[in-house]
């Protein structure tokens, strides 16, 4: 299961919930997209377009992998 969001610190996160998540195919194609591995918060990020479009597409792809999503396209609140 992966969780795409948007968030003001890191850009675009696809953060899997378990390292059983990280399939070879997930991770190649999230690296072809542009996201790098953050290991501090364990999840992959990308700083540049983290539009609602860019969240869709993202999650449409690790769906496309067999993944369970849960995406948002408001970042969360940071106070």
């Amino acid at each position: 299961m992966f969780l795409v969001v948007p968030d003001p610190a890191h850009g675009l996160v696809a953060a899997p919930e378990s390292s059983d998540d990280l399939t070879p195919a997930t991770e190649e194609i999230l690296a072809a997209q542009g996201f790098t591995w953050n290991a501090e918060i364990e999840a992959y990020t990308r700083l540049a377009d983290h539009g609602p479009a860019a969240v869709d597409h993202t999650a449409g792809m690790l769906r496309d992998l067999g993944h369970y999503v849960f995406s948002a396209h408001m970042p969360l609140p940071t106070d």
